[in-house]
């Protein structure tokens, strides 16, 4: 008997038209779990971006040698970045300026708004000279704060949980206990300070009743490299303090959060193989409505092979269309999404890489989900499968 090569093309576009309810149920379940499939590979992507960023290869930062990774915890005297300057060669400087950025940084609690909402924020005290360490950051409105001022960053109502209206300038809220006024807003090109509160350095001493500053970053010349700063606090003994690179030091950071990442990439396992099963149940229903067709199909000449391929044909075209809207509703409304961490906040990034893993995902979904159901529809014989309802 004459045996044809392949069903047409056209036959399984056909065969998802003629069923338009079952067509549509199978596509929003696709796109459903490739969905959450992007959400969380693009939680992923934006954490890792936002240590990326944050890191400096000519800054070097300095703080006291037992708060280990936390700066938080670090205080170090006042007079630190007049010793350091006199100390170190290589020290950038500009116009007489020294690149040196002595810092109060601390994570308290933040009120906002008439009725006092707010959360946890992170809170910077700086002085003139943070905008030349702290390279990618920018003004986007307003002025620098003066005496009394704060201005705060991008993603700092995602971090409080607050109406990003209650953080307009002009506005007031309260550290410790003290009212501030917001005179502007700034962006960092998704470094970690997009989350953070800045102040004037002298104010935030002030009403926290401490002289001592908590880290000193610093910019170096090409020609100096952060061993030199590094191996002045090893000999500098009495100081108690220790130097490490910016890049150096948000790259332990990607380190600490790796088991945090490793798990996020076990829920993209997860749901991946939770959508393999709702995938296998949802064509084994749509294939066994189908068995005297298939034994029909093989009745008439066709290949098994041609069939099944046929099979997985319109399971790879429903995961497709489903991949597309689900990366069309990610790339839409779920790139850019503020997250708020315990770091402080980052965006979602729906990336190359997230939209890649997501649409494989997707297909991989479409492709396993209907290959058992067809190879246990045409291993049934053709007789049998011919009488059945």
């Amino acid at each position: 008997m004459f045996r044809r090569r392949s069903l047409p093309w056209e036959y399984g576009v056909r065969n998802l038209l003629r069923r338009p309810t079952r067509t549509v149920l199978t596509l929003g379940a696709l796109a459903t779990v490739i969905l959450l499939i992007f959400v969380v590979v693009g939680f992923i992507r934006g954490l890792e971006r936002s240590l990326a960023v944050s890191g400096d290869p000519s800054v070097v930062l300095i703080y006291s040698l037992g708060a280990e990774e936390n700066i938080e915890n670090s205080a170090v005297p006042a007079r630190t970045p007049a010793l350091l300057k006199a100390s170190l060669n290589g020290i950038r400087q500009r116009e007489g300026v020294d690149y040196i950025s002595p810092e109060l940084y601390l994570g308290t609690r933040v009120q906002t708004g008439a009725g006092g909402q707010g959360g946890l924020g992170l809170i910077r005290g700086v002085t003139q000279t943070a905008p030349l360490v702290r390279r990618n950051v920018r003004l986007t409105e307003g002025t620098w704060p003066g005496p009394g001022e704060i201005m705060v960053g991008k993603l700092v109502a995602a971090k409080l949980g607050c109406d990003p209206a209650n953080l307009a300038i002009g506005e007031e809220i309260t550290i410790e206990k003290q009212a501030w006024t917001i005179s502007g807003r700034f962006a960092a090109g998704g470094a970690a300070y997009e989350s953070e509160i800045w102040c004037r350095l002298p104010d935030f001493q002030q009403v926290l009743k401490r002289q001592d500053i908590s880290v000193v970053a610093l910019t170096l010349t090409p020609e100096s490299t952060a061993a030199n700063v590094v191996l002045f606090c090893k000999e500098r003994t009495d100081l108690e303090l220790q130097a490490v690179g910016e890049t150096e030091y948000y790259a332990s950071l990607q380190q600490h959060y790796k088991p945090m990442r490793l798990l996020a990439w076990l829920v993209v396992l997860l749901v991946s193989g939770a959508g393999v099963f709702a995938g296998l149940n949802m064509m084994y229903g749509a294939i066994a409505g189908r068995i005297r067709e298939i034994a029909t199909l093989q009745a008439i000449g066709y290949r098994r092979r041609a069939i099944l391929l046929s099979i997985l044909q319109e399971g790879a075209l429903l995961a497709a269309a489903g991949s597309l809207v689900a990366a069309a509703v990610a790339l839409l409304f779920l790139n850019g999404v503020a997250v708020r961490f315990t770091m402080g906040a980052f965006a979602l990034r729906v990336d190359a890489i997230c939209l890649l893993v997501g649409c494989g995902v997707g297909l991989m979904l479409g492709l396993l989900g209907a290959l058992p159901p067809a190879l246990k529809a045409l291993r049934m014989p053709v007789a049998e499968s011919l009488k059945s309802i």
